[in-house]
């Protein structure tokens, strides 16, 4: 079991632990800083849609999660970020057996929102799938 706090516990959050969601679905993250953030994932059956390829929803999930990883190591104290739009262009698919490769960049970061685009690519280094996802920054709560 994991002793790390989880995401909802975090004093203040930490763009470096995960939450849940990611260790249900292998997701590995292996850099986060406010400038570039990276994860990988492999695509086993459980993620795989009828045609033995990556289900579009598993990556379209890898890339949420780490669009909200790089918004959350760009959060000013006492903020919180939530995921309000992402659209995904599809490309290729990613077999079943490769890892797909996500790195996710910063297009805009303001005080009230912050746009990122991450970019999966197959074990070939060919593009798999780009997302554009919004995150709204807004207080945390008082609790």
């Amino acid at each position: 079991m994991n002793d790390q706090p989880r995401p909802a516990e975090q004093k203040p959050w930490r763009a470096d632990l995960q939450p849940p969601f990611a260790d249900f679905m292998g997701m590995k993250v292996t850099l986060v800083s406010p400038e570039r953030c990276t994860a990988e994932l492999l695509i086993t059956e459980a993620l795989s849609n009828r045609n033995g390829v990556a289900h579009g929803g598993a990556l379209m999930a890898l890339a949420d999660n780490l669009g909200g990883t790089a918004a959350v190591a760009n959060l000013l104290p006492d903020t919180i970020t939530a995921t309000i739009e992402s659209k995904t262009n599809f490309f290729l698919g990613v077999p079943v057996g490769d890892t797909a490769q996500a790195e996710c960049t910063p297009l805009h970061r303001g005080r009230t929102t912050t746009v990122w685009q991450t970019r999966i690519t197959r074990s070939d280094g060919k593009l798999a799938c780009l997302v554009t996802q919004t995150q709204l920054v807004m207080p945390k709560p008082k609790r």
